[in-house]
């Protein structure tokens, strides 16, 4: 187990913004940072980061926490996992202590199968690297592919041995389990009634040099091998089967090592193939990524969103290959990202070209030849279209259905401008054909199954129902109120009943004033009244302040942000981020202003007590009501609840209200 002081290290020194920003394009927004949401597909910014607060908040997903929960909803990673994650990016030497049998085996599949895999990177290279088999073909390979020593080491390509056993032996000795050298794809396990155990396993990728898949924070999801040897039978190129880790479709290839530049330089260069990647990491473009041979997703432009709004395509100079590609823009453009095209010259593709040129021709290269897409289409197609009337037509129509594909409608616009004066053709006609697309879209939606359309349950309010509602609202307000001013020492105002007073409990007749620190007087009041919180988890940080309270005297945020308990955590955080919310609608551009809490802090903690008492006493006698039907107790629960009024009509003087 990593030691606690490990971990206090690890959360002192870790820059909340520095690791989500590598996640996430982030944008300054006052004393905050905002971007879009990394958990749901969105095209406005409702992803909070606040850098004094050291959390952050997704409002679209209802997420929210510290550096470490933001690397186990993104990445997946065990608590301990991103811990060490955090350890290596910031240089903090982890203690560890000893960890028992049981803690051993609690580790789970998905970690096991990192874990594995993570195995199997550092034996494929350092095969390449040291095997004779290794050097004498596979690194053989990559040099012959221009590849340097410090790329080979960088993307920490490898080399699976020409023989059907090599690696899972090795595995299994090392003290693999089986089970998930299996469900990792790395290797192939078959039934096999001639052997003692009765199975029989060999490796996947066999004779192939070897290209590590990462994910975005830089684990090993699986990998891509590509054959070396002239087999009609084998694939040329074989990818880790779809697993609990790996999804093809979630992930690019060098998206860790890309992460950085895409958002610095506010474009992503999309690619086809592993080589294409790495010889352009080479060049000094980084910007780079690689859908790995398959058709380009969603959730892979998801992906890109986060980082850039702008995809630059690089197309090999193959037109049959560059048609059946096409579907990739309308996808992005759908996504609401920006699309720009750079072809390369025939026979050429990304890797070639920039072996062919040097880095700076390659920089220039792409300024100069990248293109919008109207623009690629007509270059692409015109010149068997434009002797044709009925293929120009079908080009033209082509080109609106993409344009159509656009959510902004102003982008829509100035496409189809463009697209009229390109194809010397009416703008009217180019509108008049972008409405008939978006009816006839209209009417397939309309027309689809109701089970198909999502619908939302309704729930029957009951009064009930409300009072609850209304009671945790002050429960969480008074938390809110002690985890963003409970430090602070405010002049409270009390009513006291004078020496002359016919009656002290209805009568107050002077104002006190009197200085107190927040979390105190809230304490106070509330263990007069021996008032409980009904919400479980506002109890459980109502607790956790006190002890607080009890031991240091003063509350610790920090501590309940980074709470063992999940639910405590992230309620902390969706509390302190509160405020945060109106800096993602602007409203200062608009000039509406918020204006201070802390002002009127005073009176905010008072009324949050008092409409708590208010709530409490009208259920004490709503309670009493219902048992007046008992004959000999019905002057007293009478009595009781006159008293209750009483006591409710003091409460709305207080708060400056009408009964």
């Amino acid at each position: 187990m990593i030691s606690r002081s490990t971990i206090d290290k690890v959360f002192e020194t870790a820059r909340v913004e520095e690791v989500i920003g590598e996640f996430v394009q982030l944008k300054k927004s006052g004393s905050n940072y905002k971007g879009l949401s990394p958990f749901s597909d969105e095209r406005s910014p409702s992803f909070m980061v606040s850098p004094v607060k050291q959390i952050w908040k997704d409002f679209s997903s209802g997420k929210g926490g510290n550096v470490v929960t933001f690397l186990m909803e993104q990445e997946h990673y065990s608590y301990p996992e991103a811990i060490r994650f955090l350890a290596r990016k910031y240089n903090i030497e982890i203690e560890e202590t000893e960890q028992s049998n049981e803690q051993k085996q609690q580790a789970d599949e998905r970690e096991s199968m990192f874990i594995v895999s993570e195995f199997a990177r550092d034996y494929f290279h350092e095969t390449l690297l040291e095997s004779d088999q290794g050097k004498a073909i596979g690194l053989s390979y990559f040099k012959e592919r221009g590849f340097t020593d410090e790329t080979i080491r960088k993307f920490q390509l490898g080399y699976s041995l020409n023989e059907w056993e090599a690696f899972s032996t090795e595995a299994l000795n090392k003290g693999y389990n089986l089970k998930y050298l299996e469900s990792t794809g790395l290797t192939i396990v078959k039934d096999d009634l001639l052997s003692s155990t009765g199975t029989k396993q060999f490796d996947r990728f066999k004779g192939r040099v070897m290209f590590p898949i990462h994910s975005m924070s830089g684990r090993v999801l699986g990998f891509g091998g590509r054959i070396l040897i002239n087999d009609k039978k084998a694939a040329k190129y074989l990818n880790s089967p779809e697993s609990e880790i790996y999804h093809k479709g979630h992930v690019l290839y060098g998206i860790y090592y890309a992460k950085q530049s895409i958002a610095k330089e506010d474009n992503c260069f999309l690619v086809e193939g592993y080589t294409d990647v790495i010889s352009f990491n080479q060049a000094g473009i980084e910007n780079v990524v690689s859908s790995s041979g398959t058709a380009l997703s969603e959730n892979q432009i998801r992906l890109i969103n986060r980082l850039t709004k702008n995809i630059t395509i690089l197309f090999d100079g193959d037109a049959a290959g560059i048609r059946a590609s096409m579907r990739g823009i309308d996808l992005i453009l759908e996504q609401g990202l920006n699309v720009k095209v750079v072809m390369f010259p025939d026979g050429d593709d990304p890797d070639s070209f920039s072996k062919k040129v040097t880095n700076q021709e390659l920089i220039e290269y792409l300024k100069q030849n990248s293109k919008d897409f109207i623009n690629f289409k007509v270059a692409l197609l015109m010149e068997e279209a434009q002797h044709d009337p009925v293929k120009k037509a079908g080009l033209i129509r082509d080109i609106v259905v993409s344009i159509s594909k656009i959510p902004d409608r102003i982008q829509r616009e100035v496409y189809i401008q463009e697209c009229s004066r390109i194809m010397d053709i009416s703008e009217n006609v180019l509108f008049s054909e972008l409405a008939q697309i978006d009816k006839k879209e209209e009417r397939e939606a309309a027309n689809r199954p109701i089970q198909e359309r999502p619908t939302e349950p309704v729930l029957q309010k009951t009064p009930q129902f409300e009072k609850v509602n209304e009671l945790q609202k002050y429960e969480r307000e008074i938390i809110k109120i002690l985890l963003l001013y409970g430090n602070n020492e405010v002049e409270f105002v009390d009513f006291v009943a004078g020496e002359d007073a016919v009656d002290p409990e209805l009568q107050p007749i002077k104002k006190v004033k009197f200085n107190n620190v927040v979390s105190k007087e809230i304490y106070l009041n509330l263990h007069d009244d021996e008032v409980e919180f009904t919400d479980d988890t506002f109890k459980n940080i109502y607790f956790e302040i006190i002890y607080q309270l009890n031991q240091d005297e003063i509350i610790s945020v920090d501590k309940l942000v980074n709470h063992d308990n999940a639910e405590v955590a992230n309620l902390v955080t969706t509390i302190l981020m509160d405020d945060e919310r109106y800096v993602l609608s602007n409203w200062e551009r608009k000039e509406i202003y918020i204006r201070s809490k802390k002002s009127d802090l005073s009176k905010m903690v008072l009324d949050a007590i008092y409409n708590m008492r208010r709530i409490l006493i009208e259920q004490k006698i709503n309670s009493l009501i219902t048992e007046i039907g008992v004959e000999e107790e019905r002057e007293k629960i009478l009595e009781s609840i006159v008293d209750y009024n009483n006591l409710k009509t003091r409460l709305f003087e207080r708060l400056n209200r009408v009964v």
